[in-house]
């Protein structure tokens, strides 16, 4: 167990550093998100302009949710994960896992993490600048509940984001190419997972319909939970459904992995 936890450490560290050498490149991501954010302040504030609630929440809960969105896409997000296990799958590179006591999804998500652990961290950078702008919308609920059900979310949650990333990986073993099952992945998550606006304020039947797919807990569930959109026992019952996303996701990445390399090594042969 020590030793395989030494193994995978390294590949944490080396990552790390790999990711730090574009810390750049992450920092400008997180300054350009900014732009972003100053639309969406824009957009709802001229939205609740006359009227203090929209959907039940009032102006300062909506804007927390947008700004609790974008950490959480940094710190859990999957930017490429997918095309680099593309590049690693079309260009023979996988072919040195099949020959190593390695893991492969236990090596990329550790990859993911070190990724996810850089791009977090300078995103606040940006963030702490701009707090003094939006520190009067900011507002979180007090209920420490909702940190115990939150915390164990965010990570379910990024196992969903980077489950999903890794089985459109994966299908390079039979598609040369996966730009277009990751766009349409992408504008669905974007609508359903709440990104363009939160679910809640969709009508009734398609916010209940989002609760039973993967998309709602990528970066919505997490988020909702947080920032006191959501009940109890609502946040719960979501946790469950969550986990059992995550034990479906790992299923159809193992059958897809043990597939895939049975129409890899026949090409290769």
């Amino acid at each position: 167990m020590l030793a395989v936890f030494q193994k995978y450490r390294h590949v944490f560290l080396v990552g790390l550093q790999s990711n730090i050498v574009y810390r750049w490149n992450f920092a400008l991501r997180g300054f350009f998100s900014l732009f972003h954010l100053t639309g969406v302040f824009i957009l709802w504030t001229a939205a609740y302009h006359g009227s203090t609630e929209i959907g039940g929440f009032d102006v300062n809960q909506t804007m927390t949710y947008f700004v609790m969105l974008l950490v959480l896409q940094f710190f859990i997000g999957a930017f490429n994960e997918d095309y680099q296990i593309s590049e690693e799958i079309r260009n023979g590179l996988i072919n040195q896992f099949l020959l190593k006591p390695v893991n492969y999804f236990v090596y990329r998500f550790t990859i993911y993490l070190s990724a996810r652990l850089v791009s977090g961290l300078l995103v606040l950078v940006p963030l702490a600048l701009a707090y003094p702008f939006i520190q009067g919308y900011i507002t979180f609920p007090d209920e420490l509940w909702r940190l115990a059900i939150g915390l164990p979310a965010v990570v379910l949650s990024g196992l969903i984001q980077f489950s999903i990333a890794y089985c459109f990986g994966l299908l390079t073993f039979w598609f040369l190419e996966i730009q277009g099952f990751v766009i349409l992945s992408l504008a669905v998550e974007t609508v359903l997972g709440g990104q363009m606006f939160p679910l809640d304020l969709m009508p009734d039947w398609v916010f209940r319909l989002s609760q039973y797919l993967p998309f709602y807990y990528q970066m919505y569930f997490p988020a909702a939970i947080l920032t006191g959109r959501i009940d109890y026992s609502l946040a719960v019952q979501g946790l469950g459904v969550q986990l059992l996303w995550v034990v479906a996701l790992l299923t159809l990445n193992h059958f897809l992995w043990a597939r895939g390399l049975r129409r890899h090594t026949a090409v290769g042969g």
